[in-house]
């Protein structure tokens, strides 16, 4: 086999175990370990099969096939980008709407504490 086979399908299972270790500490959500996992098996069956890519250039009709295996990769972090955009706005429109009713509770619990407090002052007052 040849230095580089063994390198990306080491680089894959290095992927994996990091992956599965987050996970168990607890420092990744299942949500996004799927994505990671799929690119380490995709790295590890690249690199043990490197072929793979040279078939798929050339049916796409890139004579160099290096390239191809850089666009898509390429894409997948755009894909993976947008993906991380979108969840990032949906959280901060969460996170101001979560803020917005929590003022309004407290205005609530301020109002509620000094209609409470009103009688109190009405008696001592009349004492």
């Amino acid at each position: 086999m040849h230095g580089y086979i063994l390198l990306t399908s080491f680089i894959g299972l290095i992927i994996a175990g990091l992956i599965f270790w987050l996970i168990r500490r607890d420092h990744l959500h299942i949500k996004y370990s799927l994505w990671w996992l799929i690119i380490a098996v995709g790295t590890v069956i690249l690199g043990f099969f490197p072929q793979i890519v040279d078939r798929i250039a050339d049916q796409v009709g890139i004579s160099y096939p290096p390239i191809l295996a850089v666009v898509v990769a390429f894409g997948i972090v755009l894909i993976k980008m947008l993906i991380m955009d979108i969840e990032s706005s949906s959280n901060r429109r969460k996170i101001i709407r979560l803020t917005q009713r929590l003022a309004i509770l407290e205005q609530q619990l301020e109002n509620t504490q000094q209609d409470l407090n009103k009688p109190e002052k009405n008696k001592e007052k009349n004492s």
